[in-house]
């Protein structure tokens, strides 16, 4: 399996323009490095922190040296008013004039309702015509009316972006993931 040649790459404030890239970003605690983790089948890539905002920098994670996970950070948490400039600072970098930006996956807790910050996130993102998914994760907490009332409240802000849910935690939904990523880059499971 092509996810399983997996290795931490770099950290960065400015993006690598090297390979093709997916990106994972959402609020701060979303479980972006979880995700990523379970993805490549190795607990021990990206840095699972408890503590929110954790995530500072770009982190890049090799892929069978053909395409980079991109861990970004989380919005929504900052303890300091400074550090929101630095976030919006990192990201319009990122995702202004990337032609390396194939996917952005954007993660929300499937048990929090949607922000502003959600909704303005995407919406800027769809500005910048952007090819992107929504990610539900956690969703082992969920039963099926939560799961249902998560669907049609995204549904409902975005229309036409595809929606997903996983669970890093029972591997709900990765399968589907790393093919929908495969196909998205245009690799197949072979490397080709």
């Amino acid at each position: 399996m092509i996810f399983s040649n997996n290795k931490f790459y770099i950290s960065s404030l400015i993006p690598l323009k090297e390979k093709k890239e997916v990106v994972f970003i959402g609020r701060s605690n979303v479980g972006k490095s979880s995700l990523i983790n379970a993805i490549c089948e190795n607990q021990s890539l990206a840095f699972v922190s408890k503590t929110p905002g954790h995530t500072k920098l770009l982190n890049y994670f090799n892929i069978g040296d053909l395409f980079y996970l991109v861990d970004a950070p989380g919005y929504g948490y900052r303890k300091l008013s400074a550090e929101k400039d630095v976030f919006d600072d990192i990201m319009g970098n990122y995702f202004e004039n990337n032609p390396y930006c194939k996917l952005v996956v954007l993660l929300y807790d499937a048990r929090r309702e949607l922000t502003k910050d959600d909704i303005n996130f995407i919406n800027y993102l769809d500005g910048l015509n952007l090819e992107s998914i929504i990610v539900y994760t956690k969703v082992d907490k969920l039963n099926q009316s939560l799961k249902q009332k998560a669907l049609n409240n995204s549904k409902k802000c975005f229309p036409n972006t595809k929606i997903y849910f996983v669970s890093s935690l029972n591997k709900k939904g990765i399968n589907e993931l790393r093919n929908v990523i495969l196909q998205k880059l245009e690799i197949n499971e072979k490397g080709l």
